[in-house]
């Protein structure tokens, strides 16, 4: 479960994020959109407890959490493969189990034949990818993708965002910030955000947001 409580959250005096209360439950996939600078990528931030509010609360009921960072947060110095492993060895997973989730991750995206290349060799819609394979891997309880779908041609938009509703369609939680009102339109809730509010869009059960 996420949830944020009455939430605010300010850079350099500008108010990002304000009264923003909001509840997710396992299983649902939920959609982030909005201009941007309005603070999805704040939100996502919030949830993942990489930065703190300002005010109200944020909970976090997960025991691993993925990310998918916009600027893909990945080492240029390693290999597609050893990008991946960090994820698993940031939570100490045992290494026999790395070397069995890291193939089937790489694989799912597409890329298992690009393992032992280097970041720098491969194209940046291969290096979103590879870290949508970073964030996946292992199976999360909740994945927080921020754009995940920006740099891909048709064929491996429709192959990540796949990937990515299986989440929810398992039980997990993912939420999803992104321009592409088609991805949108594939989660279970859409929420809007603008000028530091989160709103319904369109109304939809589960979810719950209050102002």
């Amino acid at each position: 479960m996420i949830e944020l409580r009455d939430v605010g959250y300010r850079i350099e005096g500008r108010q990002v994020l304000a009264g923003v209360s909001l509840r997710i439950e396992p299983g649902q996939s939920v959609a982030l959109t909005g201009p941007s600078g309005s603070g999805k990528s704040t939100l996502l931030a919030l949830m993942a407890g990489l930065i703190r509010p300002d005010t109200g609360s944020v909970r976090l009921d997960a025991r691993r959490t993925g990310i998918v960072f916009q600027g893909y947060g990945l080492l240029s110095l390693l290999t597609a493969a050893e990008n991946v492993e960090l994820a698993q060895q940031a939570q100490r997973v045992p290494r026999a189990q790395i070397a069995r989730d890291v193939p089937p991750a790489l694989e799912a995206v597409g890329l298992l034949a690009r393992a032992d290349h280097l970041l720098e060799e491969l194209s940046g819609g291969e290096q979103q990818r590879v870290a949508v394979a970073r964030a996946l891997v292992g199976g999360p309880d909740v994945v927080l993708a921020d754009e995940p779908t920006a740099e891909l041609d048709e064929a491996n938009r429709v192959r990540v965002t796949s990937l990515l509703l299986d989440v929810a369609a398992s039980g997990r939680i993912l939420v999803i910030a992104t321009h592409d009102p088609a991805v949108a339109a594939l989660c279970s809730h859409h929420f809007t955000v603008s000028e530091g509010r989160v709103g319904l869009a369109p109304p939809a059960a589960g979810a719950s947001v209050q102002h």
